[in-house]
């Protein structure tokens, strides 16, 4: 399977490092980024190639990981999907714009392309998918990061939102994807309250949800890209994971 990369940033430069060491259980070949130079040097890793635009990429490879920002899932992933060519999406929190969601399904569905939403930085995803399959009656997110990861600053900890995802993904959009992925698991909008901290530092994500199954709690507490503290490392691990199970012949989990 050949793949290319949208966004050469912390996201991409974890995959590249896989790929490099012989991990990925795929092919990765182009790289596009508007900055150029970002592209070039995780190209010249692979002995891959830089594409000069978007069409390009998409003539040549079998899937492409959406790794730049909420923006591109509007504005490229259509077009991905229009050369029946499989994406996956790491900037997760546009998918809660359920118009655009529905959209992206409808032409994945009309040129046999799939689309694929890693669980990101949270744990716990594939049992709460199990989960919905009954009534989930209640699901809450209680994110806490460092103040520099959600560029603000703080002496101490300070509540910066409480509400649902759906607004919290619209005010956070580069920081709080999980909120995103932990709704859709559910299929309910959570609750979600996010918490600048600066007595952590690592990205912290708390869940509880209950339902006619019983009740789920998890922790995640994630060390941060160097090169983005908004990054979790996790979010790149599972994109890597997602990328192996492609070839498994044996899987564990939804």
């Amino acid at each position: 399977m050949k793949v290319g990369i949208l966004g050469c940033g912390a996201i991409a430069n974890i995959i590249t490092n896989f790929a490099v060491e012989g991990k990925l259980g795929v092919d990765l070949n182009f790289f596009y980024d508007r900055d150029m130079e970002r592209a070039e040097n995780l190209a010249s890793q692979v002995d891959g190639t830089v594409a000069l635009d978007i069409n390009s990429m998409l003539e040549n490879v079998d899937l492409v990981i959406e790794a730049a920002a909420p923006q591109a899932v509007s504005e490229t992933v259509p077009l991905v999907l229009e050369h029946g060519v499989d994406v996956i999406i790491m900037s997760i929190g546009a998918l809660m714009d359920t118009e655009l969601r529905k959209t992206l399904e409808n032409l994945a569905a009309k040129n046999n392309a799939k689309i694929y939403a890693p669980s990101g930085a949270i744990v716990g995803l594939d049992g709460i998918k199990a989960a919905s399959i009954g009534k989930i009656q209640s699901a809450t997110l209680v994110t806490r990061k460092p103040p520099r990861s959600l560029g603000v600053s703080a002496e101490e900890e300070t509540i910066l939102y409480e509400g649902k995802a759906g607004d919290a993904v619209r005010k956070f959009p580069m920081n709080i994807n999980v909120a995103a992925a932990l709704s859709l698991a559910c299929g309910k909008e959570v609750d979600v309250k996010i918490i600048a901290d600066p007595s952590v530092d690592r990205n912290m994500h708390e869940v509880q949800v209950i339902g006619d199954f019983g009740e789920i709690k998890t922790i995640t507490q994630n060390v941060r890209c160097s090169m983005n503290p908004k990054t979790s490392v996790m979010a790149a691990y599972s994109a890597i994971k997602l990328l192996n199970s492609l070839n498994e012949t044996f899987r564990i989990g939804t």
